[in-house]
């Protein structure tokens, strides 16, 4: 599966239509078998959208990334608080969608709603998933995110300077 990478400015159409920036769209069909020969076009890839639990945007998952993110609800008894809690939070307010032949997709306005959005939009590329947000509010996650990497001195897992041979690690 592709990464999502960079941020795209774009702006709602009269109907709440936007268009996924090209690079998503790719990234998106990336994780797809192969088009059978002699086929016109690639079949757009269904993403599903959902509020963000932490922030006020909208999160965009690869369908089989999203599948696979709950897959572990299974491990709970179905009538547990834990399970429904969980199962409510990831799935009531979520919604696949499949972009048209432009590539645009339409944002409900229960989801525009949670990430403030009313027309302009930036699109967040964060690895494994992207984030709709309101311009502004996206310009202060950032900032925020790189303060607090930086202040909290935060690398990846593997990435910092290994010890030296005698050293302690």
């Amino acid at each position: 599966m592709g990464h999502f990478l960079g941020t795209h400015q774009s702006r709602l159409d009269a109907k709440g239509r936007v268009s996924v920036p090209a690079a998503f769209r790719a990234a998106l069909r990336d994780g797809l078998p192969a088009q059978a020969e002699g086929a016109a076009e690639i079949e757009p890839a269904a993403m599903i959208l959902r509020p963000s639990h932490q922030h006020p945007c909208i999160e965009a998952w690869p369908a089989a990334a999203f599948h696979a993110l709950a897959a572990p609800l299974a491990q709970y008894d179905v009538f547990s608080d834990t399970q429904d809690d969980l199962a409510t939070a990831l799935y009531s307010d979520a919604l696949e969608i499949v972009a048209d032949k432009e590539g645009r997709i339409v944002l409900p306005q229960v989801l525009r709603d949670h990430a403030g959005i009313t027309d302009a939009i930036e699109f967040m590329g964060i690895g494994r998933i992207f984030q709709i947000w309101h311009p502004d509010a996206a310009r202060q996650r950032r900032d925020q995110a790189r303060a607090s990497a930086q202040s909290k001195r935060l690398t990846l897992p593997g990435s910092g300077p290994k010890p030296l041979a005698g050293e302690p690690a």
